[in-house]
């Protein structure tokens, strides 16, 4: 487990939908095209499509939306592996089976609007715990086979470094308010991915993850 204070490193986000983004405005759970960004100004952007600018606003263009997260205090990246205990008759010691590798990261920022309540809270077809569907046309409900390219978030981690930590085909598996009457108001959101993690020299590395790695 590994901690960052939110000044140590520069957290992104996007959808695993090649050029498709989420938002929401109005309390409404909505899809973008990333070639012609949010629809209104007022959008708050969740997350772009992969294929499209990571940190900072997209070159040659006037739009400033961005998939870097802002307001972070905290950064929590935890890695492991999920084993299978197997008893053998007459043996005290179990065999520790490696099933799959979990990677789980928690963002702690300070919480300015209600972008992530929606993303979290959200139901059935219009919840945005599991991403977006490649075409933008429907959101990723959970109950679906999960061995699709698109499935979940991407999240990238800019290390001091100079190298990138890339968790492919996240969900969003918790979300948490922590109030504050003398202080600043925070919420936490906790992404977890069974696959294997992406570290590179570049935030360009935009490997898709096939049906059998998942």
């Amino acid at each position: 487990m590994a901690y960052y204070l939110g000044r140590d490193v520069s957290v992104a986000l996007t959808t695993e939908a090649t050029d498709y983004g989420l938002a929401s405005v109005s309390g409404v759970l909505t899809t973008f095209d990333t070639d012609e960004g949010p629809a209104n100004a007022v959008d708050l952007v969740i997350g772009g499509g992969r294929e499209q600018p990571v940190f900072g606003t997209v070159p040659g263009t006037t739009r400033a939306y961005s998939n870097e997260i802002s307001d972070l205090t905290g950064v929590d990246l935890s890695i492991g592996t999920i084993d299978e205990d197997i008893t053998y008759m007459g043996q005290r010691s179990v065999l520790k089976a490696e099933i799959k590798k979990e990677t789980t990261i928690t963002l702690t920022m300070k919480k300015s609007d209600s972008r992530w309540d929606l993303a979290f809270n959200g139901t059935g077809s219009n919840s945005g715990r599991y991403g977006i569907k490649e075409g933008g046309a429907s959101f990723q409900s959970g109950l679906e086979d999960p061995g699709v390219a698109d499935f979940g978030y991407r999240l990238y981690i800019k290390l001091n470094s100079g190298e990138y930590f890339m968790a492919p085909n996240c969900c969003l598996q918790s979300h948490t308010v922590t109030l504050n009457s003398d202080g600043t108001t925070e919420e936490t959101l906790e992404f977890m991915t069974y696959l294997d993690p992406i570290i590179s020299s570049a935030v360009g590395a935009d490997t898709v993850a096939d049906a059998g790695a998942f």
